[in-house]
């Protein structure tokens, strides 16, 4: 049966990823959970979001892995992709924002594969220092957080690869790396020679921060596609943010930049999916990180929630306008209460996760047909 989804201005399904396992050392698998604590959920609320936790997968952590030196643990990253994909669907079924916790970026797969449940199309800008290109024949580590974005357009390990039974997930043209200052030569030279629009962060600064993700999102048919949005914390300068395993490099992205592009990509009405990934807590002993994170987060989504109330009153206006005016005993009729319906709607949260088919009748005003698909299959 086709499941249409009523989209949810006010209500954020957060989601832990607790994994490690394709970084290059254990830690990150504490970030969901450091996070919260450092009072993710309590200032999304405090915002005006309804909150639902579907709490954390099981924990995956980095391991030695002498016997796979181009692509280590992929056992255990692929254990983590499968575990997340259902959770995302279910979050991606409600309505709300998914906000997805994670540790390494390799979730990336999985919060894709989730939201392409129930949309055919999907595009992802995708922030983070790194270009993330390599495959395991040039990887130089054999670190499979450094190959997120080859897998996710079908370039790579098999095992990541054929994650999504028709990849790739994302096509080369729908993905926008934002934010790189590190490229190695190999990936340079895919950038080359496919459709992968990079923003390096020496090019967002001289266009302009807000210019440049108004660009990147349109040139990766942003107002057509479903948009994922990844943030690496490490896209932020080390000058600004130090808590993950390999800070931005100095050239990198300053916090104030960051922040502003993630408002305007926050913006975005198809904006289904935000991901927050490679934040070690063992490298913020004070949880200064941490709060930074929270922060940042935090005034994006409350610029996308201040966007979408203003939307709403303008459609809600517009919409008495055109009501033709009847005479009733001389005077005006009042509006109708359906002017009142979509803030009832959008307060409306689900006790659960997993939202009956029965909320889900009425397509939301920015979904098209080719946007629906069959509940039952891929």
């Amino acid at each position: 049966m086709a499941v249409r989804i009523v989209r949810q201005p006010k209500q954020i399904v957060v989601l832990g990823a607790p994994t490690s396992a394709a970084a290059m050392s254990a830690g990150h698998e504490k970030a969901p959970q450091a996070l919260r604590q450092a009072g993710l959920i309590e200032k999304l609320q405090a915002i005006g979001y309804s909150v639902t936790d579907m709490g954390d997968d099981p924990v995956e952590t980095y391991q030695p892995d002498q016997e796979s030196p181009r692509a280590r643990n992929l056992v255990r990253v692929v254990a983590s992709l499968e575990a997340l994909k259902p959770r995302v669907e279910s979050a991606v079924k409600t309505g709300g924002l998914a906000l997805i916790l994670s540790g390494d970026c390799s979730s990336a797969l999985a919060t894709v594969a989730g939201v392409r449940r129930y949309y055919r199309g999907a595009s992802i800008v995708y922030m983070d220092s790194d270009a993330d290109l390599n495959v395991p024949a040039t990887s130089p580590s054999g670190c499979v957080d450094g190959m997120v974005v080859a897998h996710l357009t079908g370039r790579g390990a098999a095992e990541m690869v054929r994650f999504w039974s028709e990849p790739p997930l994302v096509r080369d043209p729908d993905v926008a790396l934002f934010g790189v200052s590190r490229l190695d030569a190999p990936e340079k030279g895919v950038l080359s020679q496919t459709a992968i629009r990079c923003f390096r962060a020496v090019d967002v600064r001289k266009m302009g921060t807000s210019a440049a993700a108004e660009m990147a999102i349109e040139r990766i048919h942003g107002g057509k596609n479903e948009l994922v949005l990844h943030l690496d914390v490490d896209v932020i300068s080390s000058e600004d943010f130090a808590a993950t395993d390999l800070p931005g490099s100095r050239d990198g992205l300053r916090l104030d930049e960051v922040r502003e592009a993630l408002t305007v990509m926050a913006k975005q009405p198809r904006l289904v999916a935000l991901e927050i990934a490679a934040y070690n807590p063992e490298r913020d002993s004070d949880g200064r990180g941490a709060k930074l994170i929270v922060e940042l987060i935090a005034a994006a989504l409350a610029a996308r929630l201040a966007t979408q109330n203003e939307e709403q009153k303008e459609a809600q206006k517009e919409q008495q306008a055109a009501a033709p005016a009847v005479a009733n005993g001389g005077n005006v009729s009042e509006p109708t209460a359906n002017a009142e319906a979509p803030s009832a709607q959008a307060n409306a949260v689900s006790a659960s996760a997993e939202a009956p088919d029965s909320t889900t009748e009425s397509p939301a005003d920015n979904e098209s047909p080719e946007h629906l698909t069959s509940a039952s299959g891929e």
